[in-house]
Parts: C-alpha cells; sequence; structure tokens
C-alpha cells in the first residue's frame, strides 16, 4: 500500500467513527477522487469499509492479508521488517530476494522482508517443492550478519528457536526444532526454514533465510502424499491465528537471537536450541550424498553440526544431509 492508504487508514483507525471524504482529503493533502481510488485500494487488500452520505467512511472490518500496514501495528524490531515487500502471488520470496540483492547495495537492503500470500514454486533444502497455498506465511528475510563464516549456520539456529518460541508463546502449543531446520508439532512438520548465503572468501556478502508456515491452510490444501505428515498452525490451534502478529513477534525473536550471535553469544544460542530440539538423545537415521548410517544424535556442536555416535562407537560430525527418526 502507498504511503496515503496508510494515511487513511490511520485517520479511520483513530476515529472510530465515520469520516467524510472532505475530512480525509484535507489531512492527507490529495483530491477527494484521490481518497475514493485509496478507499477502493484499501477494499482491495481486504478492509471493510463502509461509505456512506454524509456520513462519509467507516472501517468496519481490518484485513486478515499479511500487508506491511498490519505487520507494523505489531512490530517491534530495532531494523528487521522496517521495509516489507508484499505480494499477492509470487513463484518464490527467495526469487525477489535475489534479484533485489543484485539491484541494490547491501547495505540498504539489511533487514528486508519478503513476503507473499502465495507461492507457485517454492523449494525447500535440496531443490524439494515447497507448496505454498494461501493462508501460510511464506517469507524471506535479507540480511548481511556480522558473523564469521564458519559460524553462519547459526542464523537458522536463531530462525528455529525464534520460531518455536513464537509458537510456545502464542498459542502454548509444544513445538520442537527437526535438525536442521524443521519445526514439528508432535511427528507432524508445521513450518521449515532454509539459509542461503553468499560468500567471497571468508566474508559473509549477505544471507537470504527462507521461512515457511503453514499458518491458516486448510487440511485439504496440504498434500497428502508425502513421506513427513504435515500440520498447520490453524489445525493445531482449533482455529485461525492472526498471521500479521504471529510474524512480527517471530521477526523480533529472531532479531533478539541474531543480536546474540552478531556479539559472540554462539554458547546461548546452541544451549537454547538443544533445549528446544526433537533430534538430540534419539536414534536416527542419517543420509547424505556420500554415506547413510544410523546412530544416535548425542549433540550439536557451535557450528551447527549434529554429532552421531554410530553403532560401531564412531563418533562423526553431520554438517547436511537428512536426519530422520528410526
Amino acid at each position: 500500500m502507498n504511503t496515503t492508504a496508510n494515511q487513511i487508514l490511520s485517520i479511520l483507525e483513530e476515529a472510530g467513527n465515520p469520516v467524510s471524504g472532505e475530512e480525509i482529503s484535507k489531512k492527507t493533502g490529495v483530491t477527494r477522487s484521490a481518497v475514493w481510488k485509496n478507499i477502493k485500494d484499501l477494499r482491495e487488500r481486504g478492509y471493510e469499509i463502509e461509505a456512506s452520505r454524509p456520513a462519509g467512511y467507516h472501517l468496519l472490518k481490518r484485513t486478515d492479508k499479511l500487508v506491511p500496514y498490519e505487520i507494523k501495528r505489531h512490530l517491534k524490531t530495532d531494523f528487521i521488517g522496517k521495509r516489507i515487500e508484499y505480494y499477492a502471488s509470487v513463484p518464490s520470496t527467495g526469487l525477489i530476494a535475489k534479484d533485489l540483492c543484485a539491484k541494490y547495495p547491501i547495505g540498504e537492503l539489511n533487514g528486508t522482508v519478503i513476503v507473499a500470500e502465495e507461492q507457485t514454486g517454492g523449494t525447500g533444502r535440496l531443490g524439494r517443492r515447497w507448496v505454498s497455498p494461501p493462508g501460510g506465511i511464506w517469507t524471506t528475510i535479507i540480511l548481511k550478519p556480522e558473523i564469521p563464516i564458519d559460524h553462519v549456520f547459526m542464523v537458522t539456529m536463531a530462525g528455529s528457536i525464534a520460531l518455536v518460541r513464537t509458537i510456545r508463546k502464542l498459542y502454548q502449543i509444544g513445538a520442537l526444532i527437526k535438525w536442521p531446520n524443521d519445526i514439528y508439532i508432535g511427528d507432524r512438520k508445521v513450518a521449515g526454514i532454509l539459509l542461503e548465503i553468499s560468500a567471497e572468501a571468508e566474508d559473509v556478502k549477505h544471507c537470504i533465510l527462507g521461512i515457511g508456515i503453514d499458518a491458516n491452510v486448510p487440511p485439504q490444501s496440504l498434500p497428502g502424499n508425502v513421506e513427513t505428515p504435515i500440520t498447520s498452525l490453524q489445525a493445531e490451534h482449533g482455529e485461525p491465528i492472526d498471521r500479521a502478529a504471529f510474524l512480527a513477534y517471530l521477526l523480533r525473536e529472531f532479531e533478539r537471537r541474531l543480536r546474540l550471535i552478531e556479539a559472540g553469544e554462539y554458547d546461548s544460542i546452541v544451549r537454547e536450541w538443544k533445549s528446544l530440539s526433537l533430534t538430540l538423545d534419539k536414534r536416527v537415521k542419517i543420509k547424505t550424498p556420500r554415506k547413510s548410517f544410523e546412530g544416535v544424535a548425542i549433540d550439536i556442536d557451535e557450528y551447527g553440526a549434529l554429532i552421531v555416535r554410530r553403532d560401531n562407537g564412531k563418533v562423526e560430525r553431520i554438517f547436511s544431509g537428512d536426519c530422520t527418526p528410526v
């Protein structure tokens, strides 16, 4: 939405009662015709606005879309989400982020959030298809973290912790983290994270953190023919969630932990991740491009590697691959 539309929305919110087009025109400095066009734009975004003569315009109902105005109403961050790019439908928010990084200096983009109502070509780890229908939270954050390249996986850890903490805090649902980047409720996956980095030698130029959450996705929209059972926050909570409030809280939780990582507080992040882990102390099957084996997940280190004790007693550090419970 443009600045004028945001101004009009604020005027209607603050009034609580009908406001004439003439009064809105005076307060915004635009013509009555422009006021009407912006009201039309707000309605298209999902706001229910009543128009009557001579009373004027009255905001009856807020939108349930993830428009920037709604997210920022709840946002309490220093830099993440101060710039939000919103789309009704895109192939991938990650592709939008990459395009922005190719066009603009990273200093201008740090903390930018791209969000879409749906993705038609969403992808997860290893290029797997990520079904992203309307009702979910499909978002990507552009970052220039001050983190050594060997600790960059901790950005994923911070995102996972923030997601779980948000679900637990807002809805009292016992979500957990499955290494390396999935969020589970019980035995069902509800969200996933994908981190992509651009680096030169030891310098991290930027990170693109993709987050996909099955928020208010109807069960019939979720794929049923997949190896991993899937659920949604709506299904677990019993009613639709406020997606804008959820995302704003998530961004705050993530920024807090990103700051800790940038300050070198690696141990606190690792400890918190371990306390929320679905994987540790469990028997798992590991599959990498080179090998597959079973063992017990006994630890995770500050570089994000999963430590697994194989049946023959050998201990291995796994940096990437599939990890499934046995």
